[in-house]
C-alpha cells in the first residue's frame, strides 16, 4: 500500500513537471523568453513539490492521490510559471497572462477543499499542500509587483510575513501552536492573491496599484494579529 501511495505521488509530480515544461516552452516561444524560463519554471515546480513533501509532516494517506491534490498540483504549476518570470524583463502582455493564471489559481483554491470533502480524501497532507501553495504564490506575486515598480519594497511583506511567522515560532514556541482553520484566514489568503494580481495588472496605474497593495498588506497584518492573540490566549497568557 505504501508503495502504491508513493507511486501516485511520483506520478502526479511527473505529470506536473511535464505540464509545467510544456506550458513554459509554449510561453517562452511566444514571448521570446529563451530557454532559461522553462528550465526555471520546472526547477521551481520540482523544488516546491519536494518542499511540501518534506515539511508536510504526514505522508499522503490514501491509495489515490485524489482529485483535490491534482487541483492543488495544477495551482503549483501556475505558481511555477509565474515564478519563472521573476528577474525577467517582460512585456505588459505577459503580465496579463500572469494575472489570468493567478485568477485561475484563486478560483481553484476553493475547489480542492470541496473535492477533498466530497471524495472523502481530506488529509493533513492535502491541507498543508494547499497552504504552502498559497504562501508560495503570494510570495511570487509580491516579488513581481515590486519588480515591476507597482509598489515599494514593503509589498514583499505580503509574501514574507508567513515565513517570518514560521521562523518566529522556532524562537517562541507558543507561536508554533496549531491554528484553527477559519473562514477569515481562507478569505484573507484569497484577498492576498486577488489584491496582488490587481496591483500587478498593467492597466492599473502606479498610485492605485500601491494603494491596492497597501490594503492587501493591511488585511494580512490584521489576520496575523488575530492569530497571534489567539495563540497567546490559548497558551494561558504564557509567552515563554
Amino acid at each position: 500500500m505504501r508503495d502504491a501511495r508513493r507511486y501516485q505521488v511520483a506520478l502526479a509530480i511527473g505529470l506536473g513537471l511535464a505540464g509545467t515544461a510544456g506550458f513554459a516552452a509554449l510561453a517562452s516561444s511566444w514571448a521570446g523568453l529563451g530557454v532559461v524560463y522553462p528550465l526555471t519554471a520546472v526547477v521551481i515546480f520540482a523544488a516546491m513539490m519536494a518542499a511540501v513533501i518534506a515539511v508536510a509532516g504526514h505522508p499522503h494517506p490514501h491509495a489515490r492521490f485524489g482529485a483535490a491534490n491534482v487541483v492543488t498540483t495544477v495551482r503549483v504549476m501556475l505558481m511555477a510559471l509565474a515564478a519563472g518570470l521573476v528577474g525577467q524583463a517582460v512585456r505588459p502582455a505577459i503580465l496579463w497572462w500572469v494575472v489570468a493564471g493567478t485568477a485561475l489559481a484563486a478560483a481553484l483554491d476553493g475547489v480542492d477543499g470541496w473535492l477533498a470533502r466530497r471524495t472523502r480524501t481530506a488529509s493533513e497532507f492535502g491541507a498543508r499542500f494547499d497552504m504552502e501553495t498559497d504562501a508560495a504564490l503570494i510570495l511570487v506575486l509580491s516579488i513581481l509587483v515590486w519588480q515591476h515598480g507597482k509598489a515599494g519594497a514593503w509589498v514583499l511583506l505580503c509574501g514574507l510575513m508567513r515565513y517570518g511567522f514560521v521562523a518566529a515560532g522556532r524562537l517562541l514556541p507558543w507561536l508554533a501552536g496549531p491554528l484553527r482553520s477559519t473562514v477569515r484566514g481562507k478569505t484573507v489568503a484569497v484577498v492576498q492573491i486577488v489584491g496582488l494580481s490587481v496591483a500587478l495588472a498593467p492597466l492599473v496605474p502606479v498610485p492605485v496599484s500601491a494603494l491596492v497593495a497597501a490594503i492587501t498588506l493591511a488585511a494580512l497584518v490584521w489576520s496575523f494579529a488575530i492569530d497571534v492573540v489567539w495563540l497567546l490566549r490559548s497558551q494561558g497568557g504564557s509567552c515563554r
